[in-house]
């Protein structure tokens, strides 16, 4: 590619990216909305729900009808719309402002570099616009009457609990979004580089096999990222259901609830989340990539190289 001209983006280039994430992301969590709930459930009452997500899908339904698998569904639907314009439009942002300041050759050496640092800050801006519709879903879903929706239980925090509240858990939910960002794009861009290694070049295959490699690339990525950033997930779900003690500091509970969990404990709930992100990521760069050529985006910069 030492003939590769990098291409200059305008305002509504970046603007179709974010709107590309929006769909991509907000579509696919909110549609696997139930296998979060069950995710949740089993690691918030490990003990209640201890025979797998068959069985906990069964016993939520029996014990409180199949609607109970979309609570959470509107905070979910507009927090990982919001995140996803920001994850995957800031990430084509932040990726082509390191390209432009360090030149496209320098950036060919340094590109898994490029690739971490984009997706960690891209990921930073989007959880500060996520952590408080994420805990308003999590709040949900382990309290089922607490409140009816998106609105009530946004409202009923903010009203008894103030906007700290919607930040308890803005740090696990760092810990776990941007290793798990990094994961997904850093891997995501290697599996591509890998399988393409076996067909040829994306540009000489057709348009259904460069989207089967798209998907078995977004999956790749979704596991490795599942894992890395499972156990800061179990932690979050535990801290937006937990009042802190009296004069207790957020990284006091942090703490708290990490040595009562264990190694073993805050890997709880791992086979649905495999199953859930190892989907969702899949199916998002999917879309992500049919979205950008139906709105007639301009594509993403490619970095050539080894990479360090």
């Amino acid at each position: 590619m030492s003939d590769y001209k990098v291409p200059e983006y305008t305002f509504t280039d970046y603007a179709k990216f974010c709107l590309a994430g929006v769909f991509a992301t907000g579509s696919t969590h909110g549609a696997l909305t139930p296998v979060d709930v069950v995710k949740t459930r089993i690691q918030l009452e490990p003990t209640v729900y201890n025979k797998g997500m068959v069985a906990t899908v069964k016993k939520i339904v029996a014990e409180e009808g199949a609607g109970a698998l979309l609570t959470g569904f509107g905070p979910t639907v507009l927090g990982y719309s919001i995140q996803g314009a920001c994850k995957f439009g800031g990430y084509e942002i932040f990726k082509k402002l390191f390209i432009d300041h360090l030149g496209y050759e320098t950036s060919c050496n340094y590109k898994n570099s490029i690739y971490i640092g984009s997706a960690a800050m891209a990921e930073f801006i989007a959880d500060i616009a996520l952590c408080p519709l994420e805990a308003t879903r999590i709040r949900l879903v382990s309290q089922p009457t607490f409140a009816n929706g998106l609105v009530g239980g946004f409202s009923r925090i903010l009203k008894e609990e103030g906007v700290g509240s919607f930040y308890s858990g803005f740090t696990p939910i760092l810990f776990k979004q941007i290793p798990y960002n990094i994961a997904k794009f850093l891997v995501f861009e290697r599996a591509s580089e890998f399988y393409y290694g076996f067909t040829g070049p994306k540009e000489n295959l057709s348009k259904v096999t460069n989207t089967l490699m798209t998907l078995a690339s977004g999956l790749t990525a979704g596991f490795a990222a599942a894992v890395v950033s499972q156990p800061a997930d179990t932690l979050l779900s535990k801290v937006n259901k937990t009042k802190k003690a009296p004069g207790q500091s957020t990284m006091g509970l942090l703490v708290h609830l990490a040595k009562q969990l264990g190694f073993f404990g805050s890997f709880t709930g791992l086979p649905a989340r495999l199953v859930m992100v190892g989907t969702l990521t899949s199916l998002q760069f999917g879309l992500y990539g049919s979205i950008k050529s139906a709105i007639g985006c301009a594509p993403s910069v490619e970095i050539a190289g080894k990479g360090h």
